[in-house]
């Protein structure tokens, strides 16, 4: 194999990161591969071409779909704000579930996930997109396995990305698998990217902040919960912060976040001990106790209840920094190469 062929489908609307971000860490690969290499060669195909305009107004110059005929090694599919008028546009979709079966592998980014699963491309398969839209896909495609945290899930020959940036992540781990980690970090090094994220890091943080709510009383409940989460915090004090009654705190506290303080206040615990497993090296009895665990047994069992991990396994696989620099680690079954 001389090169590597890579399609990206554009169409109006699409984002511009969506696309830029990916193909500019191919083509930092490329320079930094060396001759002995098999390259990237990216090719953009659109229903709309010849020249295609993002949302942002950057505008992209592409072939007809029709050029993008014969075997390719990753078809790649990005999201954007038009997305509702794409995923109508049954010549496009078509042509995205043909081109897949000539493809090596598959990958999306942000909502370009939908054009997957619109294609039937997703169904039976673990696949993630943005977290502000994983409802949404899991009502409007519920034989799809939606894995609303993931920044991006390897399934088989599909990868999906979650939001925008998170492109970038999926790319570096597409040179990784074709080209080893070594490649990979000296890519992410080159365009300073500080840390090269692996796909089971979270979205989680954004899903926290994101619950915020409305209400001013619950909101500042919210942000006391997240000051304090070295302390024990039951309910009836966190009812007494918000100057409310526990029945009604409990009640509009629900209705405004979508879960109960008790839920609510576990996530966030589990939340911040996964940043501390990823960035520090804290043992696990002081990240027990700084997330406000009784003791190291009811952490253990949190942990092990949200994400099917021990502390001690979810730390190898994802801690990407100690005090001597980066920990690079190559993990085969993060994902499957194919």
């Amino acid at each position: 194999m001389s090169e590597r062929r890579v399609v990206v489908v554009v169409y109006e609307g699409a984002l511009a990161l969506d696309i830029t971000g990916p193909i500019e860490v191919l083509d930092t690969a490329n320079r930094l591969l060396g001759p002995s290499g098999t390259p990237y060669r990216t090719a953009f195909v659109s229903a709309d071409a010849p020249l295609v305009r993002m949302s942002s107004g950057v505008v992209v110059e592409a072939a007809p779909l029709e050029a993008g005929q014969g075997p390719i090694d990753t078809l790649l599919v990005p999201g954007g704000w038009s997305l509702h008028s794409a995923l109508h546009d049954r010549a496009l979709v078509s042509w995205i579930g043909r081109a897949a079966t000539r493809s090596r592998r598959v990958a999306s980014v942000c909502g370009g996930s939908f054009l997957l699963a619109e294609a039937g491309l997703l169904d039976g398969r673990r696949a993630t997109t943005h977290w502000a839209y994983s409802e949404a896909m899991a009502g409007r495609y519920p034989d799809v396995t939606v894995d609303a945290e993931s920044i991006f899930v390897w399934d088989g020959p599909f990868v999906t990305s979650a939001g925008v940036s998170t492109g970038i992540d999926m790319a570096l781990a597409l040179v990784e698998a074709d080209h080893g980690a070594a490649l990979a970090l000296e890519t992410a090094r080159f365009l300073v990217l500080f840390l090269k994220r692996h796909g089971g890091q979270s979205q989680f943080s954004a899903v926290l902040d994101a619950q915020l709510a409305d209400h001013p009383p619950i909101r500042a409940a919210q942000e006391w919960i997240l000051d304090n989460l070295h302390n024990p915090l039951p309910v009836a004090e966190i009812a007494r912060r918000a100057n409310m009654s526990l029945r009604n705190f409990a009640r509009v506290f629900r209705r405004e976040v979508g879960t109960t303080p008790g839920q609510y206040v576990e996530r966030s615990r589990i939340a911040r001990a996964r940043e501390l497993l990823e960035t520090t090296e804290l043992t696990i009895g002081q990240i027990a106790h700084r997330c406000g665990f009784a003791a190291p047994e009811t952490f253990f069992r949190s942990f092990g209840r949200t994400l099917g991990l021990t502390p001690k396994e979810y730390r190898h696989r994802f801690q990407l920094i100690s005090p001597s620099g980066f920990i690079d680690r190559h993990h085969e079954t993060d994902r499957n190469p194919v």
